[in-house]
């Protein structure tokens, strides 16, 4: 439970951030510097959904992290009380459930699909979830290996290895709330979507997507992402902008107490308003940095 919680959050709020990306030099790993640091932080693009088999942090990412005093992720994974906490807040508000937002016939459609599913959580609790962190639970099954791995855990299980402390940007409460700002009626029409195309050319969607990730190429993933409609884009302000406005904030303050590795979504990190360029427009110096991650050679598709 714990670890589908953090997926449904993770691969989401993910989803809007890559449709925002631009060219940007091929790393994944960005030093931060100057503006009175007393020493460098990093910043590191992370993916939710990969196979581990084929991808490991690089000797950069590793040094980085033990020569820093603090891991910052989105959210602060092994805070088990506080996910507890918030297990009620997945659930729609007023007691809604998908059959208020379905017609009967869409219903009967998404019920047969997630009473069919291997799943953890049973239909009977999905269809008072936010319809967008249920369909999340369809992304993760789609992962085409035995050994699905989100980026966040090989970064924590090294933190913990060289004893860094481990906190999170944001609470687990703040980020299942955005999914209140998106209406009810608009995610349930996009999990039938995705119900409707489930299956279609899944195995070649995820193999090119964790592809363009090894490569780090975040072009290549903003034009992935795209073509797969999250049908949340016109929510980029409360789930991109105004995020990394606030992350930078809270950097700011902090990369000034200490050396901190930030591992955050990478489609979070190029653009305009990404965090790589409002860390420059508050005075920091963010340089590209080799990040050689590929475990094994990456096959063209």
């Amino acid at each position: 439970m714990k670890r589908s919680l953090l997926w449904v959050l993770g691969i989401l709020l993910s989803m809007a951030a890559y449709a925002q990306v631009k060219n940007q030099d091929n790393t994944l790993l960005w030093r931060i510097s100057g503006n009175g640091l007393a020493q460098p932080s990093y910043l590191f693009g992370t993916i939710h959904m990969m196979c581990s088999d084929d991808i490991q942090l690089s000797d950069s990412l590793k040094s980085a992290i033990g020569r820093s005093d603090r891991v910052y992720l989105e959210l602060d994974m092994d805070n088990l009380f506080e996910m507890l906490g918030v297990v009620n807040k997945m659930k729609m508000n007023g007691d809604t459930t998908l059959a208020d937002l379905l017609t009967e016939e869409e219903y009967t459609k998404v019920k047969v699909f997630f009473t069919s599913q291997k799943s953890m959580i049973p239909f009977s609790m999905l269809e008072t979830y936010k319809p967008m962190l249920a369909a999340s639970t369809m992304m993760q099954a789609s992962v085409d290996c035995d050994n699905p791995i989100a980026m966040e855990q090989l970064v924590m299980q090294e933190a913990k290895k060289v004893r860094k402390r481990i906190k999170g940007l944001e609470t687990m409460a703040f980020q299942i709330s955005i999914f209140d700002s998106i209406p009810y009626q608009v995610q349930a029409r996009q999990l039938v979507k995705y119900i409707e195309e489930y299956g279609k050319n899944e195995d070649k969607s995820f193999e090119e997507l964790s592809l363009a990730y090894r490569n780090q190429e975040l072009s290549k993933l903003e034009q992935l992402t795209l073509q797969e409609d999250a049908g949340i884009q016109n929510f980029t302000e409360i789930l991109l902008y105004n995020r990394n406005v606030d992350w930078v904030k809270k950097m700011d303050k902090l990369m000034k107490e200490e050396s901190l590795v930030v591992a955050v979504g990478a489609g979070h990190l190029p653009g305009e308003r990404g965090v790589i360029s409002l860390l420059r427009k508050a005075g920091y110096k963010v340089e590209p940095v080799r990040n050689e991650m590929i475990r094994k050679k990456v096959k063209e598709i």
